[in-house]
């Protein structure tokens, strides 16, 4: 295997489990302290908090990872009959569906919602406790476990095409 594609898988198990801390942050206190601030500091906050995450080095890993994910299903399925091939697959898809994916379907559409409400309002008090906090927790949680399962899976399957003997 080329040192590169060695490199960079590196790289992408630490990326994967950077990002996973992120998403790990917000479903373990983050969001649970939102919910417990008093009035509409909670939804200001996070407001505020989807404005600030276009910074560039959160959006940097997690847009990054999506043609690095896509690269490794591509090398896992050309390579699934050497040790780990699949697992590199199984990575790749993982954050593809379980992050990026859940991201764009679930999390991005409530973020745009609630950035659009009155913070003052009646209705938007209503959406950020009936919905947006249990919802948008839900699938953060789902991002998590996909991260580290990604993180996981391609270190394996690096560890075991480094392992396997070299025909």
């Amino acid at each position: 295997m080329s040192p590169i594609v060695i490199f960079v898988m590196q790289i992408a198990i630490l990326a994967y489990a950077l990002v996973g801390g992120v998403f790990l942050a917000f479903s373990d206190f983050i969001m649970r302290s939102l919910g417990r601030t008093g009035g509409d500091g909670g939804v200001e906050a996070m407001q505020v908090i989807n404005r600030e995450v276009f910074r560039w080095a959160f959006m940097t890993l997690f847009l990054g990872l999506a043609p690095v994910s896509l690269a490794g299903v591509i090398f896992g399925f050309l390579n699934l009959a050497t040790p780990g091939g699949a697992l590199m697959a199984l990575a790749g898809l993982s954050y593809l569906v379980g992050c990026f994916g859940v991201t764009i379907v679930f999390n991005v559409p409530m973020n745009e919602a609630l950035g659009r409400m009155d913070v003052g309002s009646a209705a938007t008090r209503a959406y950020w406790t009936g919905t947006y906090l249990p919802r948008w927790t839900f699938w953060n949680t789902v991002r998590t476990v996909a991260c580290a399962a990604s993180a996981l899976l391609l270190l394996f399957g690096l560890t075991s095409m480094a392992q396997a003997p070299v025909a």
